[in-house]
């Protein structure tokens, strides 16, 4: 059963030997909002997570770093590029690759990381606990002096994304890069991943927004479901 579910932003600078104080200070609810969850999910008792992300390395490390400090729950990470049709996935020191469903992702490429998201639920072992967290940060192109500089999709697509997930809008969330092509976002994939498994988990889950900052011109979004 899935007894945590989360979405995490993964800036490297999060971390006390990346971030400067006063970068940190910047992004202080996001941080302080990711150590909160990490209280969550220790009393959620799961025996696993499934963490996804499109980057690996800072995709999973600042997650963990917050959610699961010092590795006390074993981890399967999902590695989930921008454009591929496999999967991989991490167990221990040991690299596993998967795939074999060309033919699905290219009926419904908008849909097809929350596909994957329901082919790795259905594989889970009904006994156990499992956490999810998606690893992902919003759109990079938020502020001139941000690393894509400013474009209107940028803006455009936070909003969407945040009202689409609290209205639990999956047709229009998982064609977020069709409607803002230039928003330069590396989240939605590992996001639309994570909801697949929800959808595929029959359970009744609530978005909660708890953070949203973009000080660097790079959104951060925080948010927590609630699970019945």
């Amino acid at each position: 059963m899935i007894s945590f579910a989360c979405f995490s932003p993964h800036p490297p600078l999060l971390l006390p030997e990346v971030g400067s104080l006063e970068d940190r200070e910047k992004v202080k609810k996001t941080i302080e909002n990711l150590e909160f969850l990490g209280k969550k999910l220790k009393e959620s008792n799961p025996n696993n997570i499934i963490i996804s992300s499109p980057h690996p390395d800072w995709g999973f490390n600042v997650p963990l770093y917050f959610l699961n400090p010092k590795q006390r729950i074993p981890s399967r990470q999902l590695f989930i590029p921008d454009k591929t049709p496999d999967f991989y996935y991490q167990r221990g020191k040991k690299f596993y690759f998967g795939g074999g469903m060309k033919a699905v992702e290219r009926t419904c490429p908008e849909g097809y990381p929350a596909l994957k998201g329901r082919v790795v639920h259905n594989k889970l072992e009904k006994e156990k606990r499992y956490a999810l967290i998606a690893s992902g940060d919003m759109s990079h192109c938020l502020k001139e002096d941000g690393p894509y500089g400013l474009h209107p999709d940028g803006p455009k697509f936070d909003k969407a994304l945040i009202e689409y997930l609290k209205k639990k809008d999956i047709k229009n969330f998982l064609k977020l890069d069709e409607y803002f092509p230039e928003a330069g976002e590396c989240g939605l994939r590992s996001f639309s991943f994570l909801l697949g498994i929800l959808q595929a988990s029959g359970l009744n889950w609530q978005p909660e927004i708890l953070s949203y900052e973009y000080p660097f011109g790079v959104g951060y979004l925080v948010v927590n479901f609630k699970l019945r």
